[in-house]
């Protein structure tokens, strides 16, 4: 699962990367630069895995940035020209572990 998050990684250095429009509505929203989203990424780590998504393969990344903010960033797979981040958002602590990879259990498991 995370083989290929080096290459997401080099993606990003190369600024070979697209917002979706909602990944870009989420950023406003949320308060999160772009600089940010690049440190996530190159400090994270892929967290959980969607290779059947119905807007094809991406996968979760979990990452902080300099000023440790954790954010995660759910992206394409490398497989494209450009890595399409689809959304991103700064994980709850209430519905995810300390280290924000692991999504706490809820009432309905």
């Amino acid at each position: 699962m995370t083989s290929f998050i080096e290459e997401i990684c080099q993606r990003f250095a190369e600024e070979q990367f697209e917002f979706s429009r909602h990944a870009l509505d989420q950023s406003i929203l949320r308060r999160i630069q772009v600089q940010e989203v690049k440190e996530a990424i190159v400090s994270g780590r892929v967290i959980e895995d969607y290779p059947n998504d119905k807007y094809g393969p991406s996968c979760l990344i979990s990452g902080l940035t300099q000023g440790k903010r954790p954010i995660h960033i759910q992206c394409s797979y490398p497989s494209r020209s450009l890595v399409k981040i689809i959304t991103l958002y700064e994980p709850d602590p209430q519905r995810w572990n300390d280290d924000f990879t692991k999504r706490k259990p809820t009432n309905d498991d």
